[in-house]
Formats: C-alpha cells, structure tokens, sequence
C-alpha cells in the first residue's frame, strides 16, 4: 500500500476538486430541523459518465430516469435531495424525478438529459416538489456564482459549496464522507473528487448508497464503467451495516476531460487504482458510520479457490447478527464466524479453517484451540476489529467492512419515520 499512497496525495476541494467540476448544498426545508438537504454538481463542458445502480427489485423513480439519461454515457450536472427517498409513489414520482432534471437543466442551461437525478430518505412519501424546485434554483445560483469566480481563477470559492453539497446527501450519517486525490502524470496533474453518504439500510448489491465521483481525466464513457464496475465490487459491495438493500443505491462517475490529460501506461494504472482506493476508503468510512455502532469490523478471507468464495464468506460473516452482537459484547465466540462462513453459499471444508481476532489464533483446522479469553476480551474491547479467516483451499482472498449491532441502532430506525 505505501507504494500505491506515493502515486497521489489528498487534497482539499471535495467533488469539486477536479478542473472544471463545481457543487453547491443548500437547506431546501425537506428535512426536519436545519439541514442541508439539495445539492448539485456541475460540469462546465460535456462529461463522459458511467454509473451502476441497486439490484433491488423496488426501485426509486430517480433510478430510472438516471439510467435513461446515461445511455449516450454523457452527462453535465447531477442534482440530488435527501429526506425523501422519491420511491413508490407511482407516476408522481417519475414527474418529480424529471421535474428536478428539467429545472436544474433550466436554470444551469442544459437539456434536462444531461442531468442525473438522484434521492435518499423516506420511502413511499410523496416529494415536496415546491420545496426541492426551490432549493435547486438556490442551488443554481450559489453554484453559477462560483463559475465565474472559476473563470476568474479563483476556483478556491467552490471548496465551501462542495462541503455543503457533501452535507446536504446526507441523512442519518453523522460524519461527512468527501475526499479528494490528485494524481501527477506524465503530461502534468489529474484530480478525482468523491462524495457518498450511507448509514443504515446498507447491504448493497450494486455499488454504494448514494455516491458520486468526478475526475477532470479524458476518459471514455466505456472505460469508466469498467473502472466503476471493478472498483464497486471491491469496495461498497463489500460493506454491510444491516443487511437491507435500499431501493436508491447509485454510484456515478464523470470524466470531463478539462485536464486536457489522456492516460496511458502507468499513468492509467495509476489512475485505476486511486478510484478504487477512494471507493475503498468511502466504503470502510460508511461500515464506521453504521447507525448506532460502536465498533468497525473488518473482515479478510484467504486461502479461498475462488474470488468470490472469499467474497462470500467476508461479505457473510460481516453481515452475520450474531457476529455483530458478539463483537458489540465482546464475546470471542468464534463458533458464530464459521457458522456465518457455512451459509454464505460459498464452497470450502470446515475442518481446514483458523480463525484469528486480530493476532490472536481462535480456532485452527475447525477445531477449537486453547487462548487468552483476557487477551480475546481487550482485542475485542478496540475500536476497530479485524478478523481473518484462513480457508487453506486455494490462493485467492477478499476483505470486506461492517459494524456491530447495538440497542442504538433499533432506537433510530425504530422510529426513522417520525
């Protein structure tokens, strides 16, 4: 990893880091209290784009439209809103989702089907379109504003309408996810910013619950959906939090090329492993941020045939509720690891498998072997806990990223309407 952490460094600047890429968050009055709650991004030239959404059955009428709107891969802005998940209202919540396109296209100057719509909240909720319309055309301006401080060389004034953007995706969050890396290249300097936001109901089988990423690389539409596609199946497909997939999960990236930069080589290696280091690095930040948790859990296979054997069995035991309880009681009840293993689906002989809590051995060939329960209890009594399976079957491997399960966690959702 030192290797890959010296190809390029984090800045500040957020999503709109990259050249040419701007955001704004305003409070549009669809959350309770005062929150940011409408936010946008902006291209100021044509993007190449890709995206990879839910495979949830149900899904939001923002879904749809988005994916309708990428079949050219071209994209100039996209427009989000928190509070309301706008799914499972029926035709109304197709006209709110390309209202919220046609407005932001209006007010920003592009046809309404080079912008992306997306939302997270409450399902089954009609939209409070007056109020969202409003905070786009807030958010049009604060953002246009900043266009012309950019034209002016001060692309700086962006860094706060980034932030604010960031915030306003968020709903039960409690930390705001944005980073951004730049790249030197051979032909001079790329940038990639990212957003995401992600709590509760987190068990993608997609890509993440609500992220977006911008690069100002000369990239193809069809390269960024190989990239993306690659780099979700490492990262936010390999977090869980609860178990539920939502019904609003997306990840989109764009490539607007103001770099001027076309990568090759090294460069272009370079460029792939950063993007999905940064989904990486958002995917563990949303596993941290599990509603109510206490603790990370971070969950490596080796030793497995296959790729998605390993993937299987860390993807299973990170979401096991059983798992989850013993590490929020500091219970070194490894039993429940193998147990979660053994129904993940995954191929592989039990009575090869080690077990470790951190550095500590708890179970070796399958078998139960003698170790500290006072060493085990201050393992499992840290922040942040790893657990790694040995499956001695092969040569692949996989991690991924969870939480614990706390009494907190019911208090939220237990009341998440009201």
């Amino acid at each position: 990893m030192n290797n890959l952490e010296k190809a390029w460094k984090s800045i500040n600047g957020g999503i709109a880091a990259p050249k040419g890429f701007y955001a704004a968050g305003v409070q549009a009055g669809i959350k309770y209290k005062d929150k940011y709650d409408v936010a946008l991004i902006f291209s100021d030239v044509q993007a190449q784009a890709a995206g990879v959404y839910t495979r949830n059955l149900v899904k939001a009428h923002p879904l749809y439209l988005t994916q309708h709107h990428l079949e050219n891969g071209l994209a100039r802005a996209i427009v989000v809103n928190s509070g309301n998940a706008n799914a499972c209202v029926g035709e109304l919540g197709d006209q709110a989702a390309f209202a919220m396109a046609e407005v932001a296209g209006m007010y920003l100057a592009v046809p309404p089907e080079d912008v992306l719509v997306a939302s997270t909240g409450v399902i089954g909720v009609e939209m409070p379109l007056d109020r969202v319309l409003n905070g786009i055309r807030v958010a049009s301006s604060l953002l246009l504003n900043d266009v012309v401080k950019g034209i002016r060389g001060q692309k700086e004034a962006s860094d706060d309408g980034a932030h604010r953007a960031a915030q306003a995706i968020m709903t039960t969050d409690t930390m705001v996810k944005e980073y951004a890396y730049e790249l030197p290249c051979s032909q001079g300097v790329i940038h990639l910013g990212a957003i995401a936001k992600g709590s509760g109901m987190i068990h993608p089988n997609m890509g993440t619950m609500l992220g977006f990423l911008t690069t100002d690389a000369h990239i193809s539409s069809e390269d960024l959906q190989r990239i993306l596609r690659e780099a979700v199946d490492e990262s936010f497909n390999m977090v869980t939090v609860d178990g539920d997939t939502s019904t609003n999960d997306m990840v989109l990236l764009l490539a607007n090329g103001a770099s001027g930069i076309t990568l090759g080589g090294e460069d272009w290696s370079n460029f792939e492993k950063m993007v999905k280091a940064m989904c990486v690095r958002m995917a563990q930040d949303i596993a941290r941020d599990g509603e109510g948790a206490s603790k990370f859990m971070e969950v490596t296979v080796s030793g497995a045939k296959t790729k998605e054997d390993a993937r299987k069995i860390a993807r299973g035991v990170c979401g096991s509720s059983l798992v989850k309880t013993a590490l929020f009681g500091e219970d070194a009840n490894w039993g429940r690891i193998l147990t979660a293993a053994g129904y993940s689906e995954a191929e592989f002989n039990p009575g090869l498998v080690d077990i470790l809590l951190g550095d500590l051995v708890v179970a070796k060939a399958g078998r139960a072997v003698e170790f500290s329960e006072d060493k085990a209890k201050e393992i499992l009594g840290l922040k942040d806990i790893h657990i790694s399976l040995n499956l001695h079957n092969g040569d692949e491997q996989a991690t991924a990223w969870g939480c614990d399960l706390t009494h907190e966690y019911i208090t939220i959702n237990g009341s998440y309407r009201t």
